[in-house]
């Protein structure tokens, strides 16, 4: 066991719950914290409950170390982004080679907002989803990103606090690996069918890798990573 305690970035999706549980195995005490920003897909905030619920069910083990959950309103982010994730708009890219559902600051302003909670709370183990490997091209998704902002925000906050991305390094087929490593067939059934990663918020049609719309690239990633993953475990 880690010494410390660890406060999760905690959307909902699949890569936050895998965090959650790669947290939960390390820390003998986890918070959680999730952001309400006005996003398109705002069921992600209902499956939140659902997938912590799940875990306190069925993961005994886990049960005593997952502490308080969280939920900032950040709707200013909403309000000042014009982007495909606060708006009712067609998923694009745009001329600066990134698709409009970038939507920027975000990761940025999550970090510092949990940074505040932990400094409060003793939390000084931020643990986020950011990868860099399968991923949208999002620069706040970087490693040299999250590296230099763990410096600032230490610095600014006059305590040391630690960016974990357990992910940062692992393509979508490899974190479902983790997931499965983690908690076995039960945390994969529940990333399946309680978590939520689509970008449109569609949740009326259940994939044999979770529910969405298919087609969106947060689908479209889920989706691949899923069938390399399951096609390896077959062989």
């Amino acid at each position: 066991m880690r010494p410390g305690h660890a406060l999760v970035l905690f959307s909902g999706g699949q890569d936050s719950t895998t965090c959650l549980a790669w947290a939960l195995s390390q820390f003998a005490r986890v918070e959680t914290i999730g952001f309400d920003y006005g996003q398109r897909h705002h069921v992600e905030l209902q499956a939140r409950q659902s997938v912590l619920a799940g875990l306190r069910e069925q993961f005994p083990q886990w049960r005593e170390r997952l502490g308080e959950d969280h939920l900032l309103d950040l709707s200013v982010l909403g309000r000042i982004s014009d982007t495909a994730l606060t708006r009712e708009t067609e998923i694009q890219m745009t001329t600066a080679g990134l698709p409009n559902t970038f939507v920027p600051g975000r990761n940025l302003l999550f970090f510092n907002l949990a940074a505040a909670v932990g400094y409060r709370r003793g939390l000084h183990t931020l643990v986020g989803g950011m990868c860099e490997t399968d991923f949208s091209g999002y620069p706040d998704c970087r490693d040299d990103t999250l590296k230099a902002l763990q410096v600032a925000v230490s610095l600014g906050m006059g305590q040391r606090f630690t960016f974990e991305t357990p992910l940062m390094w692992l393509d979508k087929a490899a974190t479902w690996e983790l997931a499965r490593t983690l908690g076995g067939d039960a945390l994969v059934e529940l990333i399946v069918t309680a978590s939520h990663t689509c970008y449109h918020g569609v949740r009326d049609t259940l994939h044999a890798w979770g529910y969405g719309c298919g087609e969106c690239p947060a689908c479209a990633l889920r989706r691949a990573g899923f069938e390399r993953w399951r096609t390896g475990n077959a062989s």
